[in-house]
């Protein structure tokens, strides 16, 4: 496993585009943990600002011209999915999220209050839920970005930055996950992680930073 023991926490140096990309713009200075929590808001707002011509629109759910939804797969808004994004039938996105341009959510994968950046690709049976991830990151099969700690009803997420243990104030947060990472077939990612660009996560790894002294 190759993750940087120096956790970035600002989305605009984990993602290339973040500062440039809509909900970025609407979030500015804001931590990632923050933006999730706004995210059904925010993506309400880029829904009332989209070119309408690009965009085939249904309620809160926006499809661009050129993305491919197939038939059995579940989208819930408020929704975005971008240019040449693919949703896989079986495959469930849900709870405010953002598909960036050529993403890729498989089937059996669930994508829950999340944003993802270009070319990045779920590929099957994941499931990510309040996160946000940065282009060109590969999910392979059965890896998961836990939300929640189910082992400590009624706390709140922590992460670890730079040796401190912060407490985020939210019930749910999954990760912020740097461009270009990799995250190999059945890895967990427990809710806070902070990964930097091209962090690379082995096959079967459980990563618990929150765990970590």
């Amino acid at each position: 496993m190759t993750a940087p023991s120096t956790a970035i926490v600002e989305p605009e140096r984990a993602i290339a585009r973040w500062a440039s990309s809509p909900l970025g713009v609407a979030s500015a200075g804001a931590a990632p943990w923050d933006v999730v929590a706004r995210l059904p808001e925010l993506v309400r707002a880029a829904l009332r600002a989209l070119a309408g011509g690009a965009y085939t629109i249904c309620g809160e759910v926006a499809i661009h011209r050129d993305a491919r939804v197939e038939r059995g797969a579940e989208v819930h808004g408020p929704a975005i999915i971008g240019a040449h994004a693919f949703v896989a039938a079986t495959a469930c996105v849900r709870g405010g999220a953002w598909l960036d341009a050529g993403v890729r959510i498989g089937r059996g994968c669930e994508l829950k209050s999340s944003i993802v950046f270009e070319g990045s690709a779920l590929g099957h049976l994941n499931y990510v839920g309040d996160s946000i991830v940065g282009a060109d990151v590969n999910f392979e099969a059965g890896s998961v970005v836990c939300n929640h700690r189910n082992e400590r009803p009624g706390t709140t997420v922590h992460v670890r930055i730079g040796g401190r243990r912060i407490d985020t104030g939210c019930a749910k947060f999954g990760a912020l996950v740097g461009d270009g990472c990799r995250i190999g077939a059945n890895a967990v990612l427990a809710p806070g992680t902070l990964l930097a660009p091209g962090s690379v996560i082995a096959r079967l790894a459980a990563l618990d930073q929150d765990a970590q002294a």
